[in-house]
């Protein structure tokens, strides 16, 4: 069976629970790539999201949640949880944050992206298994939905296996942190 890959573009989100279904999205700068997945009812999804606080804008916001990080989050749990994923057997991974644009980190949006996603998760009661932030590099994250595997793609670095999820089984054997700062 071939890999149907299904891009998750800025402020886009994708969810879901094909097994030959690979959820990607690519160019993470400033922005966050935050990809869930759920072993048991193998469903997964990948937000992109742009900026932290829908406040700035709440008209934008309304008409696409999953540009801001405060509304897209909880939209991602929500169809996540439409397909039988349940919250306490989420494995999470994260990408972006880089600071591309704004190397003398006067808007720090790479930065602020990170501590408000921190903010949302632990809210939520979830923890991030593998996190790829920070930097000056682009990065691409992926989902293999069938697997569980996620992975990373660093500008002009070879993809790379961030976390694997291949059963439940395997979930209490530790997890790859790719994180950098």
């Amino acid at each position: 069976m071939t890999a149907t890959r299904l891009v998750v573009g800025m402020g886009d989100c994708k969810v879901s629970n094909g097994s030959g279904d690979v959820l990607i999205t690519y160019a993470l700068g400033s922005c966050i790539g935050l990809a869930m997945y759920d072993p048991v009812s193998c469903v997964g999804g990948l937000l992109h999201f742009m900026l932290p606080d829908s406040s700035l804008d709440a008209a934008r916001a309304g008409e696409n949640p999953y540009r801001y990080g405060d509304p897209g989050v909880p939209a991602l749990l929500r169809e996540l949880s439409k397909r039988g994923a349940e919250r306490r057997r989420l494995r999470i991974a994260v990408a972006g944050a880089a600071e591309i644009l704004d190397r003398g980190e006067f808007f720090n949006i790479g930065k602020r992206n990170r501590a408000a996603l921190h903010r949302m998760l632990w809210k939520e009661g979830l923890l991030i298994a593998a996190e790829a932030t920070g930097g000056t590099a682009p990065r691409t994250l992926g989902l293999e939905i069938g697997s569980g595997r996620f992975f990373l793609r660093e500008a002009s670095e070879p993809e790379r296996e961030m976390l694997a999820c291949r059963s439940w089984r395997t979930l209490g054997s530790g997890s790859v942190s790719a994180q950098k700062r």
